[in-house]
């Protein structure tokens, strides 16, 4: 009688479209992973035509890139440059090599999102912060919490935040104002601007 071993089952691998900008309608794949939930269309056409009148030359930070779909689209429509923060393996593979394909500046770094913000470097500040992490894991105020603790934003920087449209629990800084705020399906997703001093 033979005796079949189990096997480790490998991710599953999904695309997105990216929608505007010099790549636009190039596929980027990526790996399933627990957590992982890329911005739909919809979200992403709304998103960035917020952020277009601010979106050319900018610096951005992708905070639990899982797909990058978010920074890709931002460097495809004329951000300077952006760096994606994931600590999944397969993750991190599938970014690097849609990187690769499309010949983009995306610098990946694999760290704890949470870890790389707590130890923050006085010569780096972005324009436009990304965060869009697992929904399971409350991540989103202690993440918007040491963006501005640390000094991670530049004055009027613009912060896009991605959580489940039932969240009670959401607290941003004090000086950071609401410019939108929208729901789609069971998603809320909301852009701020981070003041210097709200005075």
């Amino acid at each position: 009688m033979s005796i079949k071993k189990n096997k480790a089952r490998s991710p599953e691998i999904s695309s997105l479209r990216i929608i505007g900008g010099r790549w636009r309608s190039r596929k980027i794949v990526f790996a399933e992973a627990p957590g992982l939930r890329p911005s739909g269309e919809r979200i992403r056409e709304t998103l960035f035509n917020w952020l277009a009148p601010r979106i050319n030359g900018a610096h951005c930070l992708d905070l639990y890139a899982g797909s990058g779909i978010l920074g890709l689209e931002a460097l495809s429509r004329g951000a300077e440059s952006c760096t994606a923060l994931d600590n999944n393996p397969a993750t991190i593979r599938h970014l690097q090599a849609n990187c690769d394909l499309l010949n983009a500046e995306l610098s990946i770094i694999n760290v704890n999102c949470i870890n790389f913000l707590s130890n923050h470097k006085d010569d780096i500040r972005f324009d436009i912060v990304f965060i869009d992490p697992p929904f399971v894991e409350d991540l989103h105020t202690k993440s918007c919490l040491l963006l501005e603790q640390n000094g991670w934003l530049k004055d009027r920087a613009l912060i896009y935040c991605e959580l489940p449209s039932n969240d009670r629990s959401f607290v941003s800084p004090p000086n950071w104002q609401l410019q939108k705020d929208k729901r789609a399906g069971g998603v809320r997703y909301m852009l701020y601007t981070r003041f210097e001093s709200m005075v």
